[in-house]
């Protein structure tokens, strides 16, 4: 079984030589994966990063690609149609993944064939070396964190971060690429495309698989950790969500906006109880993403 890992990289040449090393230093062989590496439109010295890497390890099979149609959703398309493996997995280009992370997914699809979409854990590592005080488990995806406990298991609710997720080709193929409406581009915090295809996947019967032992470290600045970035984030989900339910039709839009009223009850609640326990940031956090959620999603001028 051939392994593609697709890194799509903005402007990350502080990071991308080390987790190229990280898998090259890994524990399958480099003729059992390969890692398609999609520049979309960097302007800093990623080129010069990875031709430094092709020098340094010669034998891994690095595939680079320029994918100009700007934006996550069409650099993780064009990976998805030069990969040449039977699984596609998707590293964020400041993810390191441990030694053992491409051994053991090779390990796990080989032993378990009607896996065919995973994820798996996900560490924040914060650049500054300080833990937000706002950071809880209702927020830790703000930081793309997630951490399951227990084995091989279905994603009862929610689905698989794009720092670390992975698919059979043939997912693809029954069900379409990434939405190019929706997902980051440059500068902006759009989202909504991973909740697009889970959904798409899981209408079309596929189970969605939490792997243990296929962790990474997430590398996130101090940048990411301001309320100016929680305000933004919350804004940009607010606005995929309300481009992505508009698509399917009114009613879900609809429906949408009954939920969001739903999750205000739950974002309440929670500022009471953080605030009762004596930490309001975490609590203040909350209501300020929510906040901005509900304004992104019913701002119609966008």
């Amino acid at each position: 079984m051939m392994l593609s890992v697709i890194i799509c990289t903005y402007n990350r040449e502080k990071y991308i030589y080390g987790v190229l090393e990280s898998l090259a230093k890994g524990a399958l062989p480099p003729d059992e994966y390969e890692i398609v590496l999609v520049d979309n439109n960097c302007t800093d010295n990623t080129s010069a990063e990875l031709d430094r890497f092709a020098a340094a390890w010669p034998q891994v099979h690095l595939r680079r690609f320029l994918e100009t149609s700007q934006g996550l959703s069409f650099a993780r398309n064009r990976g998805i149609r030069e990969a040449q493996g039977d699984v596609l997995i998707f590293l964020d280009d400041d993810a390191f993944p441990g030694p053992d992370y491409l051994s053991n997914i090779n390990a796990v699809l080989c032993s378990h064939p009607k896996i065919n979409c995973f994820g798996g854990e996900i560490v924040p590592q914060f650049e500054d070396g300080k833990t937000p005080e706002w950071l809880c488990d209702w927020n830790l995806s703000w930081v793309s964190g997630l951490k399951m406990s227990g084995g091989i298991r279905e994603f009862a609710k929610g689905y698989p971060i794009g720092a670390n997720m992975g698919f059979r080709k043939a997912v693809f193929e029954a069900c379409g690429l990434f939405n190019t409406s929706l997902g980051r581009s440059k500068g902006n915090l759009m989202g909504g495309e991973e909740k697009d295809i889970f959904q798409r996947i899981g209408n079309a019967g596929y189970k969605i698989h939490y792997i243990p032992g296929i962790g990474v470290r997430h590398m996130i600045p101090p940048s990411r950790t301001t309320l100016e970035y929680i305000a933004k984030l919350g804004q940009g989900v607010g606005m995929s969500e309300r481009i992505r339910c508009k698509a399917l039709g009114t009613s879900a839009y609809i429906r949408r906006l009954l939920s969001e009223i739903v999750k205000w009850g739950g974002t309440l609640a929670l500022w009471l109880k953080f605030t009762l326990q004596g930490r309001p940031a975490c609590g203040n956090s909350l209501v300020l993403f929510r906040r901005n959620v509900t304004g992104g999603l019913t701002d119609c001028r966008q």
